[in-house]
């Protein structure tokens, strides 16, 4: 067996549209530097309905956020605004600290906006968890296609291909899609690997995956993905940190002080505001957990 273990995400009932937390769990803290994965979706908001993330901060992370369907307006403190498709990679370094919104754009309210895709974070490496903050927005990505499989490279360098999207640690990730017998090796250079079948049907090495459950490969093992009638599947992966991060709602550090402390600056708003969405905000939770939702 090439399986390390499998990770049944938590799911969150949010009425509208579930979201399925894989990362971080009690069997799996990280895969590389993937210290937090998250999947929505599909889904069909009401028309006149739309998701509204409000202004919330984060530090010692880059959020990864990917669409399958659907559009997300992003708006950060660095004055970034970007509406994120299908194809195109949204990469929000906070390093030391940054603010962010996600929305669903007005024009997509009308109809009922679709949503479906990934949010991941990337915990920074020692050196560079208090870098400057930062955001890009890459639509230039490598496009693999073969024996009925197209890879779709949205960081780090698979199958001889390098997306130009930047990355702080070495990572992997990308968007598979199989045609109906389609197959693609799994590369096995990684200390980390993860596999998510998203939609459809696919295996690893023969042996069928479930839907919507984290696949950890074991390092150092090639392995043949397929599917019978078509798939859609999301890789993740990347080097093995040597200490452990620790999450707390929205920020993510080595240093239980620095989050802490991080807590502190976001109650009596000492973050900078988001231009053009600085009159809504989501406070501190009272209890710890990870990440909010509207």
């Amino acid at each position: 067996m090439s399986i390390l273990k499998t990770v049944t995400p938590v799911t969150h009932d949010l009425g509208s549209f579930e979201v399925r937390r894989a990362v971080p769990s009690l069997n799996c803290r990280m895969v590389g530097p993937f210290v937090f994965i998250d999947q929505f979706g599909p889904a069909r908001l009401e028309p006149g309905q739309g998701m509204d993330v409000r202004p919330h901060p984060h530090i010692g992370l880059a959020t990864v956020t990917w669409l399958f369907d659907g559009a997300i307006e992003h708006r950060d403190s660095v004055g970034s605004f970007s509406t994120i498709s299908p194809g195109t990679v949204n990469l929000m370094t906070a390093g030391s600290g940054i603010v962010h919104s996600e929305r669903s754009p007005v024009s997509e309210r009308t109809g009922g906006p679709a949503l479906y895709g990934m949010q991941t974070w990337l915990a920074l490496p020692d050196g560079k968890e208090e870098i400057d903050p930062a955001f890009e927005s890459v639509s230039k990505l490598p496009l693999v296609e073969d024996g009925g499989a197209r890879a779709r490279i949205i960081m780090g360098t698979l199958w001889g291909q390098t997306a130009p999207t930047t990355t702080y640690a070495e990572t992997i990730n990308a968007e598979i899609a199989l045609s109906a017998g389609g197959s693609i090796p799994i590369d096995a250079e990684a200390d980390e690997r993860a596999l998510m079948l998203v939609g459809g049907d696919a295996s690893l090495d023969g042996q069928q995956m479930v839907l919507h459950e984290l696949v950890v490969l074991k390092p150092g093992e090639p392995m043949m993905l397929d599917s019978e009638r078509g798939g859609l599947v999301f890789l993740m992966g990347g080097e093995a940190f040597p200490r452990r991060r620790h999450v707390y709602w929205n920020f993510v550090s080595s240093s239980k002080e620095r989050i802490e402390q991080a807590k502190e600056d976001w109650v009596n708003r000492r973050f900078a505001p988001v231009p053009g969405d600085d009159e809504e905000f989501i406070p501190l939770p009272e209890r710890p957990k990870t990440v909010s939702y509207p």
